[in-house]
């Protein structure tokens, strides 16, 4: 029966007749038509987007969407090479894969169900279509394999989702049998990660909008959408529990919050102490470096600030740090090197901050391979990110560090990273870390220059 008769059926007769109506074996292969069953936000998008994000709460079946939604789009022979990427291989296997109610296997219809080969971590769906099998906890497995179709779950939760992503996009590069391009299916909570923010809003731009990519399609849906195949009782709890409060917000209701519960920064917070004018004359500035700890897809932290005492709005006079430039970005070590060292010279710093855990003295050498005269102080991280992080939090809360202007992906990642989250922390946060930690050392040596005054500020956007 096609979908335009079924509907037209259902209107001028209802669903119930229409029902009653079938026969078995009708009944039983509509389950496995998802164009009639699923709900109009679970249907693929049409056109030719890249990235599909799924934003939805618990319990809307974003489980089940995906496995529907692959079962189409294998059975149309519109996929060849599927990576199947979930928050663990546990997760891949048991959630996406092979033991939730709403697998790929549990949905599948028998003749078409998939062929599942662990030890090889592959499906196999009887026309030859392949998925593997990834997980989020090894990013290096994604490196090399190329796919034309990738279903990402629980983006939100992934522990290296900076570079599991990388790699993932950097293997799509094949397009489907039947001319598709090479596409993401997301299905996800809505936490709020950079990966998340980026896809679900787009590039923060200065006024604080943000532009989204034109092959980002999102869909978003809560958990009361699915009510009618859900526990009563289950929704009773969480009413009770969490509605009215930013956890409901987010993990009912799929909303990205402002605020992320647990990390050290906020926008307000950077906002609240933000100076849009020309900063004051600096008594001394330093240029810090986070070398990438990987060459794909990493980027080096480049971000430079200055200090100058005075009272700026804290009730007191004391050294205040000004952020003046974040010029962080990817590629060579020669490259990062150089930007660096502009900076340097364009601000006349004092110095340049390097960490050098990933990188020993081949950091300082690749910098004064460009000029030998920069002086370098390498640091090392001795202590624990949040232990370093946590001191200049609080020099912000108490509005004696001020950004010079905006600075939207380093401001970014200082608002969503959550140290108990155990994500590895952005570079670009790192280095401002390592510059207000130089600059407001006691110890730091008397400066070689008098007071400079910085005219202008550059952020990376």
């Amino acid at each position: 029966m096609g979908e335009s008769l079924l509907k037209r059926a259902i209107r001028l007769h209802g669903a119930d007749k229409v029902w009653r109506s079938m026969t078995r074996q009708q009944r039983a292969n509509l389950r496995y038509m998802w164009r009639y069953i699923g709900r109009p936000e679970q249907q693929m998008p049409a056109g030719d987007w890249r990235v599909w994000l799924l934003l939805a709460g618990r319990g809307f079946g974003k489980t089940r969407t995906g496995s529907e939604v692959l079962h189409q789009l294998v059975r149309a022979g519109r996929v060849k090479h599927i990576a199947l990427v979930g928050e663990t291989a546990a997760d891949t296997r048991d959630v996406m894969v092979e033991n939730h109610p709403s697998s790929l296997v549990k949905t599948a219809p028998p003749s078409w169900r998939p062929k599942y080969e662990p030890s090889k971590r592959r499906l196999t769906w009887p026309n030859g279509v392949v998925g593997t099998l990834f997980s989020a906890d090894d990013p290096e497995q994604l490196r090399g394999p190329e796919h034309d179709f990738v279903w990402a779950d629980e983006l939100g939760k992934w522990k290296h989702a900076k570079e599991t992503w990388s790699n993932l996009e950097f293997g799509l590069r094949r397009r489907g049998p039947k001319g598709d391009p090479p596409r993401v299916m997301i299905t996800t909570t809505p936490r709020v990660t950079p990966q998340i923010l980026a896809l679900a809003k787009g590039e923060r731009q200065l006024d604080g909008s943000y532009v989204r990519r034109p092959d980002v399609v999102v869909t978003t849906g809560s958990t009361y959408d699915n009510a009618d195949n859900l526990d009563a009782s289950f929704l009773d709890a969480v009413r009770r529990e969490y509605e009215g409060t930013s956890l409901g917000d987010q993990e009912l209701w799929a909303k990205i919050l402002d605020e992320i519960e647990g990390a050290l920064w906020t926008h307000d917070l950077i906002d609240q102490h933000r100076v849009r004018l020309a900063p004051p004359s600096m008594h001394r500035i330093v240029v810090a470096v986070d070398p990438p700890a990987s060459e794909l897809g990493a980027e080096a932290g480049i971000v430079a600030a200055g200090s100058a005492r005075g009272d700026y709005g804290a009730g007191d006079v004391e050294d205040h740090h000004f952020v003046l430039s974040d010029v962080s970005r990817k590629g060579k070590p020669s490259q990062w090197a150089k930007e660096a060292v502009d900076l340097y010279k364009e601000l006349r710093a004092d110095c340049i901050v390097a960490e050098v855990n990933n990188g020993g003295d081949m950091v300082k050498h690749t910098i004064q391979s460009i000029d030998a005269d920069v002086p370098v102080k390498v640091v090392h991280a001795s202590r624990g990110k949040r232990v370093r992080a946590e001191p200049i939090s609080t020099m912000y809360e108490q509005g004696r560090v001020h950004h010079v202007g905006a600075f939207p992906k380093l401001e970014d990642q200082m608002a969503t990273w959550v140290p108990a989250n155990g994500q590895d922390s952005p570079d670009r946060m790192d280095a401002l870390v390592w510059a207000i930690s130089e600059l407001k050392d006691r110890k730091a040596p008397a400066l070689p220059v008098g007071p400079r005054i910085v005219a202008v500020s550059r952020g990376s956007y």
